[in-house]
């Protein structure tokens, strides 16, 4: 009986040593059959969404370029010679095209969007406090002040197009 017992181990150890690595190379198999799949699909759904995500830095692009001082004093006149009136026009004006490209948040990374709001606040923020001055008096002065402001420095959109074009470089 113990000799019909140790036999049968003997023949059943091959078979399940065979049973073993058999197994342990269907499930490895396995595992870098659905990672290819993932991978594949992965890449399918970059494919697809690239265009929309070049998009999304086109309008964003777009949107700094329109709240440019310089681009925004020029398409933007003033009504009255209220430079209060002028102000909230020009912050109108930003606000509604922030508001046209809420959005392309979806599309671009957090870090990106974060440069577009930075330099949306800024551009805000240099309008706010030229206008705060005493030497400005209507909504001519203020638009000269800022346009003679801006030769001595860098405009805020210029810095969020560099940071786009820079992020833009590294996707394609």
């Amino acid at each position: 009986m113990e000799l019909n017992l140790v036999n049968l181990a003997f023949n059943l150890l091959p078979a399940l040593i065979v049973a073993g690595i058999s197994y342990f190379f269907f499930s490895q198999y396995t595992k870098s059959e659905e990672g290819r799949r993932r991978f594949l699909l992965h890449k399918a759904n970059q494919a697809s969404a690239l265009p929309q995500k070049l998009q999304a830095y086109e309008r964003l692009t777009l949107f700094l370029e329109r709240i440019s001082p310089g681009n925004l004093l020029i398409r933007v006149k003033p009504y009255s010679d209220d430079k209060y009136e002028y102000e909230s026009l020009l912050l109108r004006n930003i606000e509604q095209e922030f508001e046209h490209n809420l959005a392309q948040q979806i599309y671009v990374t957090e870090e990106c969007w974060n440069v577009v709001r930075t330099s949306k606040n800024a551009t805000i923020s240099i309008i706010r406090k030229t206008n705060m001055s005493d030497k400005i008096e209507d909504s001519d002065k203020l638009r000269k002040t800022i346009l003679q402001d801006l030769m001595d420095q860098q405009a805020p959109s210029e810095a969020g197009i560099t940071y786009i074009k820079r992020e833009v470089a590294e996707l394609i």
